[in-house]
């Protein structure tokens, strides 16, 4: 354990939402960053809005394009000299039944969320190793643990994202490489706006459970809490993080409790 002030932290998904603000509160910490996202001009904005924005790097790049990883860990390396903790933050959401929704669909959320973050935490592995210590930190979600209609494709990446990890915790222990995956529930931010559709094309308005979400401001405060902790797994929303604990009891009832939910 130990507090996250004045380290090395690269953030993907740093243009808006989560990723924004956890650039926010780590400059406030005197952390040095390295924020990426596909658009540079709005990283630019983020970098300006930080009480430190001295200490930030602006790197762009596409989760999609995995063959560019092992050179984009070479320019986040040379910033500062060192990494250490990259939160794996970029990704897209998903909303649509699944008999509606196109393969491509399905395709592109495992590129992004899944082989994305895969080929990004392959590409800077070695460096973790050659210092025998790093942190990743991956922002999964409650539906990584249990799924929800409307969100398959959504689901399927998530739950990917927890197996690969949890074998690369178990590998890496021996060279300090720590793994913390957080696991948010409705968290207020565009996400659901940005959300696919059927046909690939985005949803374009909030859903009411994403609205009433937790704020972001302090779902970024408790995620930086479970960093520093070094946690495994982090739960982190209202009611719906119970569903983890449910599924564990009973899969049959939260099956219901969640048809129940009419989450949409």
């Amino acid at each position: 354990m130990g507090k996250i002030n004045e380290k090395v932290v690269w953030i993907t998904g740093a243009s808006s939402g989560i990723g924004e603000e956890l650039a926010k509160q780590l400059s406030a910490k005197n952390c040095k960053l390295i924020i990426s996202a596909r658009r540079k001009p709005e990283l630019e904005r983020v970098k300006a809005s930080c009480i430190n924005s001295n200490t930030i790097c602006v790197l762009p790049f596409d989760l999609a394009n995995t063959e560019s990883m092992p050179k984009l860990v070479e320019s986040a390396i040379s910033a500062y000299g060192h990494i250490d903790i990259l939160i794996n933050n970029g990704g897209i959401s998903q909303r649509s039944p699944i008999i509606d929704t196109t393969i491509d669909v399905d395709r592109k959320l495992m590129e992004i969320d899944y082989l994305g973050t895969v080929a990004l935490t392959k590409a800077l592995l070695p460096h973790f190793i050659s210092k025998n210590s790093g942190h990743y930190v991956v922002v999964s979600s409650l539906m990584g643990k249990f799924s929800s209609p409307l969100r398959s494709a959504y689901c399927g990446a998530k739950h990917a994202l927890h197996g690969f990890f949890d074998a690369l915790r178990l590998e890496h222990d021996k060279d300090n490489v720590k793994v913390t995956m957080i696991c948010p529930g409705f968290v207020n931010t565009n996400v659901a706006r940005n959300a696919l559709t059927a046909d690939g094309s985005k949803q374009g308005y909030q859903d009411n459970m994403t609205e009433n979400g937790l704020d972001v401001s302090v779902f970024a405060r408790k995620m930086i809490n479970a960093i520093e902790r070094q946690k495994f797994e982090a739960y982190i929303g209202k009611f719906e993080k119970f569903g983890v604990f449910v599924k564990r009891l009973s899969p049959r009832l939260l099956h219901k409790l969640v048809l129940r939910s009419k989450v949409t």
